[in-house]
């Protein structure tokens, strides 16, 4: 079979090896035409080189077109993959710290929240370029496969606004599906499930092995296993309130709602510092600046490594690789992709994007039809897709009022701070933000006027002198005395796995 597949955002070492490297366990896939594209031409070289090398080591004929001409890269795709993180991790700080500031703590901050508001700001504005490229450059109906964030926000952006086929992918599912089974006493593949939701809100609505229902074993499964009930008091809160267990981890959850973040005397209470994904404050900023920092020290080494293997043990359960399959050879793959929900989910809005079931083959991406969700699981879940909404439209026009509603119907940042304080935390967010986000270039400069008749008029309100519950970041030297732990950081798509953040 041949193709063209162009990755967008190749950059990222975690995501574009691993990717790749699922797709090349394909036989069929061994003569598709490749193209990388990314902003940063060093990052964009040394995963070429690396995902090179692993080529020339499996005996396979293919020569990676890397080029920071994205629609170069675009020309005649038929599947794109996006992985892109706009601002790269100088934004992200700015996201996780100035919301900070004025006491809005997340551990995350890349879906929802005030960063994730500010994130899908950025990411909107870049994406709908990228589909711009697409239409008039790819393969007529090419498919994009989102794995940037916000994933709901830029895969809603995309097909609405974008007008180019989009599927958001996210790998929560499968963390949540493997811990589960494994808190049962099973392995992931004897334990069937059916997720439904939104993307990091999806609810396991379906549990079952040899076909008997288990939902019902989950809370006393957690509340007797020593660790979870240590690391997953956030999920496990949610579960005895709204019945239904969440795919998203501990920390990432806790972002999501009113309930948890919101007093600094009480989030101890909430989190665990074992591993950074179960709610340390800026978590998911300190590892990746760890990877970031550790690849570029390593990276000689990985070359001189054995190259990886593209065997079937090796593929990850990322989707894009098995949606690709089903697409081209018929083989059905069944996992949970982001969609437009157009009645998928009869209780909630039909104009925005679920995380459900599906189902891949030569026919196509088929999603069934799952119902209503559980009520108090489509109210949360309801209350996230109005953010995300107000944040979709404001980015696409550059409507700094939508913007705002958006940040002041978001649960955490809503629980924490007055309508003034939004307000300013939003022009400080655009100033500093102001080079990734074009859109907004005439109320940034409003802003700046703004901040400074606040100043003279005494009406500034000063930032809270709070800094989160943090773990120190590791140095370059220190990661150097675990160079596996290091290393297998900056490698991985996920994460979230568990590896001791000490």
């Amino acid at each position: 079979m041949s193709f063209k597949l162009a990755v967008i955002g190749a950059g990222s070492v975690g995501f574009t090896r691993t990717l790749f490297s699922d797709l090349m366990t394909v036989p069929e896939f061994r003569n598709i035409e490749v193209a990388f594209t990314d902003i940063n031409s060093h990052n964009l070289e040394m995963v070429t080189a690396l995902c090179q090398r692993d080529l020339e080591a499996n005996h396979i004929d293919i020569r990676i077109h890397s080029t920071t001409d994205r629609r170069e890269a675009l020309k005649g795709a038929r599947y794109i993959i996006n992985c892109v993180r706009i601002g790269m991790l100088e934004a992200f700080e700015m996201d996780v710290d100035i919301p900070l500031r004025y006491g809005v703590d997340q551990c995350v901050g890349d879906t929802l929240c005030t960063g994730g508001v500010f994130y899908g700001q950025r990411g909107i504005a870049a994406i709908l370029d990228f589909c711009k490229d697409i239409r008039e450059v790819a393969e007529p109906n090419a498919l994009m496969l989102n794995y940037a964030n916000p994933n709901a926000m830029m895969t809603w952006a995309a097909n609405k606004y974008g007008k180019v086929r989009t599927v958001g992918l996210c790998h929560g599912v499968q963390g949540g599906h493997k811990q589960i089974a494994e808190a049962l006493g099973y392995k992931q593949e004897e334990v069937d499930i059916i997720c439904a939701g939104i993307n990091h809100q999806t609810w396991y609505i379906s549990v079952k092995h040899d076909g008997k229902e288990l939902l019902d074993d989950i809370l006393p499964a957690y509340e007797k296993n020593a660790e979870l009930s240590a690391t997953e008091k956030v999920r496990i809160d949610i579960l005895k309130n709204f019945g239904y267990y969440s795919t998203e981890s501990n920390g990432h959850l806790s972002e999501y709602v009113a309930w948890y973040r919101k007093r600094p005397e009480e989030l101890k209470k909430w989190i665990d510092l074992g591993v950074w994904i179960n709610g340390e404050t800026g978590g998911y900023l300190r590892v990746c600046r760890e990877g970031r920092n550790w690849f570029e020290e390593d990276f000689p080494n990985w070359m001189k490594e054995p190259a990886r293997e593209y065997i079937p043990e090796n593929r990850s359960q990322e989707h894009g690789s098995y949606i690709i399959e089903g697409l081209e050879t018929g083989r059905v793959y069944r996992g949970h992709f982001n969609v437009m929900n157009e009645g998928c989910i009869t209780n909630l809005p039909d104009e925005c994007v679920v995380e459900v079931p599906g189902y891949v083959d030569a026919n196509g991406i088929n999603i069934p039809k799952v119902g209503e969700l559980p009520l108090g699981c489509a109210a949360v879940c309801s209350q996230s897709i109005w953010v995300q909404r107000l944040a979709v439209e404001a980015a696409v026009n550059g409507d700094i009022r939508l913007l705002r509603q958006a940040l002041l119907m978001d649960p955490l940042t809503g629980a924490v701070c007055t309508p003034e304080e939004i307000i300013q935390m939003a022009d400080e967010m655009l100033i500093a933000e102001a080079q990734w986000l074009p859109q907004y270039a005439k109320e940034i400069e409003r802003a700046k006027q703004r901040m400074a008749e606040r100043r003279e008029k005494g009406t500034y309100i000063e930032p809270r002198d709070y800094k989160g519950i943090r773990v120190h970041e590791k140095t370059v030297e220190k990661m150097r005395l675990n160079k596996e732990e290091a290393r297998k950081n900056a490698a991985e798509a996920d994460k979230a796995k568990e590896r001791p953040a000490g």
